[in-house]
């Protein structure tokens, strides 16, 4: 179930306009979840016709296929660590977290399956554990959840922007300075529905801090620090200000200096708040082995 509070600037928006631009469903499709009392604005449900204002919170229950059985699979898991309630993972390139329509097998959710006997149910059976998210091609640190008590103890501290995700990327071009902050909120593109972008309209406030690592001829290597969680939100933002990251062939382009199926984003420090112990935890995937070849082979071109 996904929450959304809603901000001044979004004010007086119609739902099922405001639900089919922040998630895959079209606007037909959001209008029959509507009728079918899928979708609350504060608690109660709605009609699609619905004018929003400030400070509502929306509840939306993506829908689940009821055709769809998701079977455990015998995928090994890199674990960095693991205990009753939570395991961290790093993941790997071209895994896809959850099922999803047309993708049921293959997943994080598959393996995890095979690998554990409980996980939390607070986001159904096609995303039993999984609190948040990182796409296909990047790689890295990912919180799964055990338990209820778990994901409810995770889900606040990324609600609270007190879970701490570290990046590390390369993007295209000459980034000049050391350091920046981008600040510009991110919306579902009108253009292309399987696309965010920067946007006045109909968008969440999103942040991303950048620093700079290495300069290479024409690519940076730079450490990204999220303070939201925007679907896309680093790819979007560097592409926003002219440096998109490389192999990101939805935001860019495809990286010539090797085939690395995808964008070279990394997932590589996640610190948080154990729900249990109340520990603060902090764990740390290794640059997988596409990334550093393609590091030797930067640095090799501009020698």
């Amino acid at each position: 179930m996904e929450r959304i509070k809603l901000t001044a600037e979004e004010s007086g928006i119609r739902l099922d306009k405001y639900l089919s631009t922040h998630t895959e469903y079209s606007r037909s499709r959001i209008q029959e979840l509507a009728d079918e009392k899928k979708i609350t604005v504060n608690g109660k449900p709605v009609r699609s016709s619905f004018k929003l204002t400030e400070g509502d919170s929306i509840e939306f229950d993506e829908p689940e296929d009821e055709d769809m059985d998701i079977l455990p699979e015998d995928i090994p898991l890199d674990i960095l660590y693991e205990d009753e309630d939570i395991i961290v993972i790093n993941k790997p390139k071209g895994m896809i977290v959850h099922p999803a329509p047309g993708v049921y097998s293959g997943t994080l959710v598959n393996a995890l399956l095979y690998h554990c006997s409980d996980l939390s149910g607070i986001n159904g059976v096609r995303r039993p554990g999984i609190v948040h998210r990182i796409d296909k091609d990047t790689t890295g640190c990912l919180i799964v959840c055990k338990n209820d008590l778990a994901h409810r103890g995770i889900s606040a501290q990324l609600e609270d922007k007190t879970c701490h995700r570290e990046y590390t990327a390369i993007v295209a071009g000459h980034i000049t300075h050391d350091s920046g902050m981008i600040d510009a909120p991110i919306g579902r593109d009108p253009r292309d529905r399987q696309k965010m972008t920067v946007t006045d309209t109909n968008s969440r406030e999103a942040v991303t801090h950048f620093r700079v690592i290495e300069r290479f001829r024409d690519a940076v290597m730079i450490e990204c620090a999220l303070e939201t969680g925007r679907t896309h939100q680093i790819r979007v933002h560097m592409k926003y200000i002219g440096h998109p990251v490389l192999g990101d062939e939805k935001y860019g382009r495809k990286c010539r200096y090797m085939d690395t199926h995808g964008q070279v984003l990394h997932a590589h420090r996640i610190t948080f708040i154990h729900p249990r112990t109340q520990e603060e935890m902090t764990f740390e995937a290794p640059l997988p082995e596409y990334f550093q070849q393609l590091i030797g082979i930067l640095r090799e071109a501009s020698a």
